[in-house]
């Protein structure tokens, strides 16, 4: 490892897809948890789109040790969609994020053509009875709510909501990804209290058609705050690096934006620990 790398030893990644899953994977719950754990991580979060990921987290942690393995559930149609069972189930599973729709969203079928799709809001533009049922479970655990891959107004009207209930984590979703894409001003809107920005390396990364750069992550991360931002990969697909080394590449690229060893320790390690409760 070259001496200008950032060590990872401490570093939390709250966005990894892993095997098994419906899309290619680069690998298994069990490889990801020993890769964490071998660069000295202190935990990760897997994700699917389509089932729940407490369970698997909970027997890669027992197999692997010395690493903090976490999941949550994405609530696309395969779950029922936005179904307070569901999250139930979940949240006493040890689910410690809940994800809005993500490929079930009606805004990420639109932007790829397709029809159909869940929606937050009602026709009225409320926010749907199931979706505060939802909250309130959310609240209850204590848990983080992803704004997954909702349209701007839906985000919006769900961090304007969520505090109403007392939900006290709201981790926005990858804003610089073009599913869920956050122009500046509405993130300086949002910004806040218990809102939370997840910035992820995928939609930065070279070769793997990003939709951002760092630079512009770097000037989001300035604008917005150390303070509430959360670095993640969103890494794990199977034509992807292995998401330690993004996770690395990442961070030893902020450091060279210049932000310091500090900075990067609150960013991809500290306000996600606070948001696990580790």
């Amino acid at each position: 490892m070259h001496s200008t790398e950032v060590d990872l030893t401490g570093m939390i990644d709250l966005h990894i897809h892993t095997a098994p899953d419906t899309t290619p994977r680069r690998a298994d719950d069990i490889e990801t948890a020993r890769a964490a754990m071998e660069a000295g991580m202190a935990a990760i979060l897997i994700k699917s789109h389509d089932t729940l990921t407490a369970d698997r987290a909970t027997i890669a942690e027992k197999v692997v040790g010395g690493v903090r393995v976490l999941g949550g559930l994405a609530l696309n149609e395969a779950v029922g969609g936005l179904n307070p069972v569901a999250v139930q189930f979940a949240l006493s599973m040890g689910a410690r994020q809940i994800w809005m729709p993500t490929r079930s969203a009606a805004h990420d079928l639109q932007l790829s053509g397709k029809p159909g799709g869940i929606s937050i809001l009602t026709g009225e533009g409320q926010i749907r009875p199931e979706v505060w049922a939802i909250l309130e479970l959310i609240r209850s655990a204590d848990a983080i709510l992803g704004t997954g891959h909702l349209a701007l107004d839906e985000v919006t009207a769900l961090v304007r909501a969520a505090p109403h209930v007392g939900v006290r984590k709201i981790l926005i979703t990858h804003p610089e990804a073009d599913v869920a894409w956050m122009p500046l001003e509405a993130q300086q809107e949002i910004a806040g209290g218990d809102v939370f920005f997840e910035r992820c390396y995928l939609q930065a990364a070279p070769g793997l058609h990003p939709t951002t750069s760092i630079a512009v992550i770097a000037q989001n991360i300035r604008s917005i705050g150390v303070e509430s931002t959360v670095l993640s990969t969103d890494m794990g697909q199977a034509t992807s690096p292995p998401p330690t080394e993004g996770l690395r590449a990442y961070l030893t690229q902020l450091a060279t934006e210049g932000f310091s060893r500090a900075q990067i320790e609150l960013m991809a390690s500290q306000n996600a620990a606070c948001l696990l409760k580790l």
